[in-house]
């Protein structure tokens, strides 16, 4: 059995498996309709969601499945007192597969090693998204053609951004990544992630001015200044309008430009940027499905009704 916690669970070969699999859902959704039929999935969600959440349920739906779960913590039994350990193991009675969400770091690896069903980290604290992490390579490769030979900015709330983290860790697995690095000085990337990178030989910019770097990038991934992770109001109120994307300032954009954005938008990208044909982060929302179907279904070793195979073994 495995378990999907971290973008790097998977090996490089074994990602690509699942991102082929991911691409024969998206050109022939109906072939995998009733691939889960009987197997249910519990949404555990510790925290609020909506995308990640309804795009679980609506993957396990699409795939002949069933769902059940919780959307919050309040209306779970953590709200009597209940361990994360204790749950999952009440969870795996009842279901086939479970995709947390926590605030807590690490909470879905401490589920893991109680559970006896696969558990997805659907987004623990600050720390990792290894799902979105997955759609964004999706949408990223549909967009370019490719994994490698990248220059991608990263924009906007670099230190609590767990879907930066994640995709920097992911990307940096392939040849000719260059990473641009663009946040006010307070939001930062953690050093440990530059300290990896470092590690790696990856190398990566540092800078507070998207205009002067634009030009360069092959994606741009903008995020939001988050405001339930801030250390209080005021820097909030300081920093949420630090970076705002108009068309504008794509004037001295790449042509090719993917423009990428986990969601929700607050101000940073004007709605009529929606309209500009490099908006890809509508795109991420509708690959995520499809990318969430590939993964339950090879965490449950489900078959592809393309191949006739699994992506990939996941036994133990």
């Amino acid at each position: 059995m495995r378990h999907l916690i971290d973008p790097l669970d998977f090996t490089k070969e074994e990602t690509q498996k699942l991102l082929d699999l991911a691409d024969r859902i998206h050109d022939d959704p109906e072939a995998y309709q009733d691939v889960a039929d009987h197997k249910r999935l519990a949404t555990l969600f510790y925290e609020p969601s909506t995308r990640t959440r309804l795009s679980f349920e609506s993957a396990m739906l699409r795939l002949g499945g069933k769902v059940l779960g919780f959307p919050d913590a309040g209306v779970s039994s953590a709200s009597k007192g209940e361990t994360v350990a204790d749950t999952i193991r009440i969870i795996s009675c009842y279901a086939d597969i479970a995709a947390m969400r926590h605030p807590k770091e690490g909470a879905p690896l401490r589920a893991s090693l109680y559970s006896k069903i696969p558990v997805i980290n659907a987004g623990d604290g600050g720390h990792s998204h290894p799902t979105q992490t997955l759609l964004d390579m999706m949408t990223i490769r549909r967009r370019k053609g490719r994994l490698d030979n990248l220059t991608i900015g990263f924009c906007g709330d670099l230190k609590f951004g767990r879907t930066v983290h994640s995709l920097i860790d992911a990307m940096s697995r392939y040849l000719g990544v260059k990473f641009v690095l663009i946040s006010p000085d307070e939001l930062k990337v953690p050093s440990y992630v530059k300290q990896k990178m470092r590690d790696q030989g990856i190398p990566y910019i540092q800078t507070t001015d998207l205009e002067a770097v634009m030009p360069e990038l092959d994606i741009l991934y903008m995020t939001r200044v988050q405001r339930e992770r801030s250390f209080n109001e005021e820097d909030y109120l300081r920093l949420k309008d630090s970076y705002i994307l108009t068309p504008e300032k794509l004037a001295g954009a790449k042509q090719d430009l993917a423009i990428l954005h986990p969601l929700p938008r607050v101000n940073e990208i004007t709605l009529d940027v929606d309209d500009d044909p490099r908006a890809a982060y509508f795109d991420q929302v509708q690959n995520g499905v499809y990318m969430r179907m590939a993964l339950i279904m090879t965490l449950l070793g489900l078959k592809d009704p393309k191949t006739g195979e699994v992506a990939f073994n996941v036994e133990g």
